[in-house]
């Protein structure tokens, strides 16, 4: 029985609605849970991670990119046989969830001290039941195929669990250790944070001199250099380097710290660098990481000064209660008053901010909790230099290992209350007992004392990143053993971007080697950043960002994926213009699929998922049937290498050339007369379905909804197989040949346009060929090129009957010659040629001198440079094409 079917209703609406089917599908989808995956050992697995979103995001076009990479290989990869997990989730967002609250509660004129821990922890979780799933349902809309209803919160009971688990096993390790050290302290926050939560940005300030009189002469000073003069009041010594000349007999001579009037030593330290300022810096232990080392190596006293709201404590004196950059002021102004203040300078240094709120950081001295990181990073660095785990681009494999060779030990403690609380208890002399539950503690405390003790947990929390590090196998029930922790860890691929390559991926590979003794994933994927058109990356700040839910309503989410991919590069240069490309696109998909579907009213592929290549009888098939297969299997091969090599652009831009341009542009109107050769609509057909499936990874709803209706039984298009390599359909020399004829047919098309002979002027263009079976190739498919190059007739000879004034192509090592004497003024149009030369020319002239300019190089912007730059380049070629045109004139 052929595998092929009398099909009476498979017509699509006259237009394609992507809201409608967007719906449908989404729903459909759901309904039968789709994208579930199980452990299934007779398989193999393909599982990524989705990147969490934090639990107060909506979906911006940065969520949008990274998803569409996502789901683009995990449809591939399901389709392509293997037992496909895409595992979501979000993240708890300590910061960012507990600001937003804390500002609704500044609305009812209420604090969350106001409160209290325990009533604002419920208020936080009645608003996470209420709006943490948002971005969740903006993904879905997207069309990401994740398996939703193992959907994970990083503060799920379970995953709860797995974070105390890999508290305790670092503490017992000795690999988790409580000190006081210069953390990164946000006033406005009132919270640690880590060396990458502060951003440090380039800021043009101040370089202040200062004098320190000496005590035994008090009429004699040294001059200190800083940019933070309202630290002075915590200072404890002068440093200046041993070898600085200058300096030599002054070091351990005694200085009267002016406002203070402490006494403070001149030491000597190898950190000072000797062309920094004066050459001798203050040394405030408390309140610079620098200094803090140099504290320890000198046991200097630690004197901190400021409040945790970085206002000026009782060590300040008379300064106490002023913040602390109004206290800069009134210190400047007290020392110019004593003669103290030498000099002010323009100063440009790197300073860091709050990653939430974008307050400047305080280096502060403060008791947390850290991680020792060095040895966990010894594994995770091998496993990359060793291939083990490869990155992608390359080049950010350097930058990781930059990073992780100069590791700090990571500051783990948060001083807020929405979060993981750090697993410790304390009694009343201070003794700490690290557990998983008070209950442990408490068995602890017993066996330590001898009995029962009132314990009192520990008020911090963890930071965001110590339970996301755990993400790859947290989310899969560890630290408990079941079939898929095993069987879908370790994952896959990683995708996201490049800012988290230290706040998540390269922790999330330490604790994978740490915790499951293996890596967490094969291949790391760093996607660009979503730029707009002038190359500024998206924010709300700017008022440059573009919402995806927007595009989608406006342009269809196929659209917006579409068009997000083939834009995309090292960066996403995107407009809202832009989306038209992947809207154009879907509806030439949905248009072609009408046209075929419509004109195929006899047969149809009867079974979802059998490709049907035996039912092509390719020897029966005329050559552009023959010619399409051929080309169909050539793109399939280069999109599915495309596709594992994380090519997705390159990928597109095949599909595209291929469907638009091979199957719409060539076949369907090559065949266009031939539709009732049940053959011809085979091939058809087939070339549609399988065209469709290699489309649906990359736009999900519109092929799968044209799938729908070519289908006798009722399957989703996600689970269907991905299109197989068909070596004997793959017919090289019908290629070939039908190429040459489409070359001839685009170079009688593009004599028309460059000479401005009308469609309906009769011209009669000669091809003289080069052998007989040149000669032979072009008679048997003349009527090809006479249709679609729009000629009444043609004459295909070995000589030529009018050389004189006809323009002149060369196709392969055949020439076409097509008369222009009498159909169009040669004079009039080579003068217009010359003159469009001329101006042209010009142009090229005037942007050649601009971009010789180094003044205007120098000073305009980087995407200004790059457009004239284009342009030139642009107008170069036109003058070289229109110079071409006049040269091959016979």
């Amino acid at each position: 029985m052929s595998p092929f079917w009398l099909i009476k209703n498979m017509e699509l609406s006259s237009k394609y609605n992507p809201k409608e089917t967007q719906d449908k599908w989404l729903k459909v989808w759901k309904d039968k849970n789709v994208f579930h995956a199980k452990a299934d050992f007779g398989k193999k697995p393909f599982t990524i991670v989705i990147p969490p979103p934090n639990v107060t995001g909506i979906l911006h076009m940065g969520h949008a990119l990274n998803n569409t990479l996502q789901d683009i290989i995990i449809r591939y990869k399901r389709m392509n046989g293997f037992e496909a997990l895409w595992m979501p989730g979000t993240d708890h967002a300590g910061i960012a969830t507990q600001n937003v609250v804390e500002k609704q509660l500044a609305k009812e004129g209420k604090t969350r001290q106001d409160l209290g821990r325990d009533e604002f922890l419920k208020r936080l979780w009645v608003w996470k039941q209420e709006y943490g799933d948002t971005i969740i349902n903006q993904l879905e809309k997207l069309g990401s195929s994740c398996d939703w209803p193992r959907t994970r919160f990083t503060m799920d009971d379970e995953y709860s669990d797995a974070v105390k688990e890999a508290f305790v096993l670092l503490h017992q390790k000795g690999l988790i250790y409580r000190g006081e050290r210069i953390i990164n302290w946000c006033p406005r926050c009132q919270t640690a944070l880590s060396d990458e939560e502060a951003e440090h940005k380039e800021k043009n300030g101040k370089l202040y001199h200062l004098k320190y009189p000496f005590k035994d002469n008090p009429d004699q000073c040294i001059i200190v250099a800083t940019t933070r003069p309202e630290t002075m009041l915590g200072d404890t010594a002068v440093a200046v380097n041993p070898k600085d000349e200058r300096y030599v007999k002054l070091i351990g001579k005694t200085l009267v710290l002016p406002l203070v009037n402490r006494e403070i030593r001149i030491i000597a330290d190898d950190f000072v660098a000797a062309e920094f300022g004066t050459g001798a810096v203050k040394v405030t232990p408390a309140h610079d990481p620098n200094d803090f080392m140099m504290g320890q190596r000198h046991q200097l006293p630690m004197i901190n000064v400021m409040y945790p709201d970085a206002k000026i404590n009782e060590q300040g004196g008379k300064y106490k209660g002023l913040d602390r950059f109004e206290a800069r002021k009134q210190i400047l102004a007290d020392l110019e008053t004593l003669g103290l203040l030498e000099k002010i300078e323009d100063h440009k240094n790197s300073v860091g901010h709050c990653y939430r709120c974008d307050t400047v950081v305080e280096p502060y001295l403060s008791k947390q909790w850290f991680v020792s990181m060095k040895p966990l990073a010894k594994p995770a660095l091998e496993a990359v230099q060793k291939g083990e785990i490869r990155i992608h681009p390359a080049h950010w494999s350097k930058v990781y290992t930059n990073w992780m060779e100069d590791i700090h030990d990571w500051c783990i403690s948060r001083q807020i209350w929405w979060g993981h609380r750090i697993p410790v208890w304390y009694d009343k002399e201070g003794n700490c007992f690290v557990a998983k539950s008070q209950d442990e503690a408490n068995a602890q405390a017993k066996i330590k004392h001898g009995k029962p003790v009132e314990l009192k947990q520990d008020e911090d929390v963890l930071d965001t990143w110590f339970s996301s590090w755990l993400w790859p196998f947290a989310t899969l029930g560890w630290p408990k053993t079941n079939a898929d922790l095993k069987y879908f860890y370790p994952t896959n691929t990683l995708m996201t971007a490049s800012e988290i390559l230290f706040f998540w991926v390269a922790r999330m590979i330490m604790a994978g080697y740490e915790f499951m003794g293996d890596k967490p994933f094969s291949d790391v994927l760093i996607h660009g950043t979503v730029r707009d058109a002038k190359g500024r990356k998206m924010s709300k700040s700017l008022g440059n960002a573009i919402d995806p839910l927007e595009i989608i309503d406006e342009y269809g989410a196929d659209a917006l994926r579409f068009s997000l991919i083939i834009n995309s590069g090292q960066d996403i240069y995107i407009s809202k213009e832009k989306f038209e490309i992947g809207r154009n696109f879907a509806n030439k998909i949905w248009n072609a699929s009408r046209l075929v579907l419509s004109n195929t009213n006899t047969v149809i592929p009867a079974k979802a998922g059998i490709q049907d290549e035996d039912d092509i009888d390719i020897g029966n098939l005329d050559l552009p049937s023959r010619w399409i297969i051929a080309r169909f299997y050539e793109t399939l091969s280069k999109v599915s290498a495309a596709i594992e090599e994380f090519h997705y652009s390159e990928a597109e831009i095949l599909i595209q050339e291929f469907f638009w341009g091979n199957y719409c542009d060539w076949y369907l109107e090559l065949i266009k007369a031939k539709f009732s050769d049940v053959n011809i609509q085979k091939t058809a057909l087939f070339i549609l379905k399988n065209s469709l499936k290699m489309m649906h990874p990359f736009m999900p709803f519109v092929t799968e909804e044209i799938y729908s209706k070519m289908q006798s039984q009722d399957e989703c298009l996600s689970l269907a197989q991905w299109p197989k390599q068909q070596e004997m359909l793959l017919d090289r020399e019908a290629s070939k040949q039908m190429q040459t004829i489409i070359d001839v047919i685009s170079a009688i098309r593009k004599i028309r346009i460059q000479w401005g002979i009308k469609q309906n002027q009769f011209i009669l263009p000669e091809i003289v060929p080069q052998d007989e079976a040149q000669l032979k190739l072009f008679r048997t498919n003349s009527t090809y090129i006479m249709n679609l190059a729009k000629v009444e007739a043609l004459r295909i000879e070995f000589d030529v009957l009018t050389s004189e004034d006809a323009a002149i192509v060369l196709v392969g090592t055949a020439k076409i010659y097509v008369p222009l004497k009498g159909i169009i003024d040669l004079e009039v149009e080579k003068k217009r040629k010359n003159d469009e030369i001329a101006q042209k020319q010009k142009s090229i002239d005037g942007l050649q001198s601009r971009l010789n300019n180094e003044v205007f190089v120098n000073k305009a912007p980087e995407d200004i440079i790059a457009k004239e730059r284009e342009r030139l380049a642009t107008l170069n070629k036109e003058v070289f094409e229109l110079r071409n045109d006049l040269s091959n004139l016979s």
